[in-house]
């Protein structure tokens, strides 16, 4: 398991994330299920499905923040080539092995150097402050999962906002102005951090999977200068994908 990456902004991204889920849980309960479901059988089904959700999300979220994402292991000696022998790698595959000049670690082809965890990661996608943690080879699945959740939480919560507004209630003639009013402007603001995290969250799983599909990550379609849309130059700034550190030098594992 990986110890928590001591990046202020990434601490501060997975507060806001938590605490968001934990409002739009408060809310969907006390002010959209209970309010306006409360003598329907529908009230302990979407409650149950809804928490359901969102334990999986969560699940999801966690391993991939405390999972490792590929780390390569650090040399045991300063800039040694015999530490390459001791990885469990074919010979024939150690060709086109770099070495890392920041943290002097021998690191397979497609590994790069995150200067947020200071370690290279195998397959680095990108360094993500939502997961405060790196994407990389051996934690993506997670990552792709956590976005998925995120996709249909989003959608189930507009979907029963929208369904306590459309379907008849009863007892909310009953309640007092200001109850209704409180009612609403919890159910707006839901609406809009349901949808603004939404549309962010789907734009971002496209890319994970149009990366996999390509079987390129972030930084090597940035690499090979392939064509960047809109959301990729917005996410650059918000997701903190990467910039390639050219602090490489190549390394022929034969000349040895």
């Amino acid at each position: 398991m990986m110890k928590l990456v001591n990046d202020p902004c990434g601490i501060f991204c997975i507060l806001f994330t938590y605490t968001s889920i934990i409002y739009a849980d408060y809310v969907v309960i006390q002010w959209v299920v209970l309010h306006t479901m409360q003598d329907s059988l529908w009230a302990p089904f979407h409650i149950v499905l809804f928490n359901t959700f969102l334990l999986l999300l969560t699940v999801s979220h966690l391993r991939a923040m405390f999972s490792d994402p590929g780390t390569v292991p650090l040399s045991h000696t300063n800039v040694s080539f015999s530490d390459l022998r001791q990885v469990n790698e074919p010979l024939v595959k150690r060709e086109d092995w770099t070495m890392c000049t920041r943290c002097e670690a021998y690191r397979p082809p497609r590994a790069h150097h995150c200067r947020i965890c200071k370690r290279c990661i195998r397959r680095m996608d990108h360094h993500c402050p939502w997961i405060n943690n790196c994407v990389g080879e051996k934690n993506q699945k997670y990552f792709v999962q956590f976005l998925f959740f995120v996709c249909i939480i989003s959608a189930y919560t507009i979907m029963l906002v929208i369904m306590s507004w459309v379907r008849e209630c009863r007892q909310c003639k009953l309640y007092d102005m200001d109850t209704r009013q409180t009612q609403v402007l919890h159910s707006v603001i839901l609406i809009m951090e349901s949808a603004l995290f939404g549309m962010f969250v789907i734009a971002i799983l496209y890319d994970q999977m149009d990366a996999i599909y390509s079987d390129q990550t972030t930084i090597e379609q940035t690499v090979y200068k392939r064509p960047n849309p809109l959301h990729r130059y917005i996410f650059s700034v918000i997701c903190r994908w990467p910039k390639i550190s050219r602090s490489t030098s190549k390394i022929n594992i034969r000349s040895v």
